[in-house]
């Protein structure tokens, strides 16, 4: 997608270690619970519209998923609402391990 960068869970890895960035995970509450990976913060895709003002446009945002689809989404909303440094996480926390 034009303006969203895309990496592996493998790179993402290297990336956590950098507190300046900001880490969201738009699955549901309950898909957050059971399985999530340490530092994201839980933005459900149904309400990040009403949410971005939790997050800063000046940080590099990180999205996840289940799989990568709704992270898509996500990213294009935030893309859409002002932010410039939007990386989605390919494969999502399916390939997380």
């Amino acid at each position: 997608m034009h303006g969203v960068k895309q990496i592996t869970t493998a790179d993402l890895k290297s990336e956590l270690k950098n507190k300046d960035k900001q880490f969201i995970d738009v699955r549901t509450p309950y898909e957050f619970r059971t399985r999530h990976i340490k530092g994201f913060k839980n933005i459900p895709l149904s309400i990040l519209p009403r949410q971005t003002h939790q997050l800063s446009k000046d940080k590099d945002v990180f999205v996840i998923c289940q799989s990568g689809m709704r992270s898509i989404k996500a990213s294009k909303i935030l893309k859409k609402q002002g932010f410039k440094n939007i990386t989605n996480i390919k494969g999502g926390m399916n390939t997380w391990y």
